[in-house]
């Protein structure tokens, strides 16, 4: 796992990758949010007027078989292993910043590409996983995810394919260093309870609650680590799957118990659906690292829960 424990290492995740964003995705922020944001998605309006750049790199996440099936043109599919470490105890972790290069590399993605990754069905956290992956290569200026991903795409009646699409870099990716957007168990047993910082636990409140069991296998355990709130992924979307607006994720994360300035330090059971909470965090303008073993990682060391 990269980790990056220096001091103030929750440096901000938002700051890192938020304050490149391009002009077209970028909306005005309300004063009440905590810092100068773009939102980190485009419209399926700005896609389909996109859709032909040559510098454009498209990913649909999600399961191989609805690609092959219908996607949007030039799209290529990406599943979470394509561009996560291939080695370890745990389900899901960032890769080496060279392994990652590599992968993305393969996906066709160069230092000139502009990255847009939408989900196939459902799969938002999936999502949002590969975008949290491109933010911690330092693709943040040039990476966001489809509002409405597949579903909205579809409802409005736009073109899909059963044509795949080779990956073609227009260029090279240079080498890059993984940005500190992961920490670990030991920096949130340091940072739980500090001033400034706010634990938010990004599963499903059965979880959170302690009626359903998670962790890793053999340890498997009730309840949360001591001192989360809870603000679940599925939150941060509408029914139809469209994302909430920047003042509405503010609003949740408020209610979640983050005030102005504060910290976000968000877990989940894997890695997968904290995702979610850092794009929030970073559309609403609050600083949030990702606990990159997450749940897994923290009864996998026997480490203390709460209900």
């Amino acid at each position: 796992m990269q980790i990056n424990i220096l001091a103030k290492a929750a440096m901000t995740f938002a700051i890192l990758v938020g304050s490149a964003a391009l002009p077209y995705c970028a909306h005005a922020k309300t004063a009440a949010q905590d810092a100068t944001q773009t939102e980190p998605w485009v419209s399926t309006a700005w896609l389909a007027s996109h859709l032909h750049d040559s510098n454009l790199v498209l990913l649909q996440v999600g399961e191989a078989s609805q690609d092959k099936a219908a996607h949007i043109p030039s799209a290529r599919f990406v599943h979470l292993e394509d561009v996560a470490a291939t080695s370890g105890k745990l389900s899901l972790e960032l890769p080496t910043a060279p392994e990652l290069r590599q992968r993305l590399q393969g996906l066709g993605i160069s230092d000139g590409s502009r990255v847009v990754v939408y989900f196939g069905n459902d799969q938002v956290s999936q999502a949002t996983r590969v975008w949290f992956t491109l933010q911690s290569a330092g693709l943040g200026t040039h990476a966001d995810l489809l509002d409405g991903g597949m579903p909205k795409w579809r409802r409005e009646g736009r073109p899909l394919t059963d044509k795949s699409t080779a990956a073609a870099p227009q260029g090279t990716l240079k080498p890059f260093s993984l940005q500190p957007t992961v920490v670990d168990a030991a920096f949130v047993q340091a940072h739980v309870r500090q001033p400034d910082y706010v634990l938010i636990d990004a599963r499903a409140a059965v979880y959170y609650d302690g009626v359903e069991e998670s962790g890793a296998d053999g340890h498997l355990r009730h309840g949360h680590i001591p001192g989360a709130h809870n603000l679940p992924f599925t939150d941060i979307t509408n029914d139809d799957l469209t994302l909430k607006t920047p003042a509405e994720l503010l609003a949740l994360f408020r209610k979640a118990g983050v005030k102005p300035g504060d910290r976000v330090i968000a877990y989940c059971h894997i890695g997968q659906q904290g995702t979610a909470v850092l794009f929030a965090a970073r559309a609403a303008g609050i600083d949030a690292v990702l606990y990159d073993g997450s749940f897994e990682d923290w009864t996998m060391r026997d480490l203390p829960v709460e209900r």
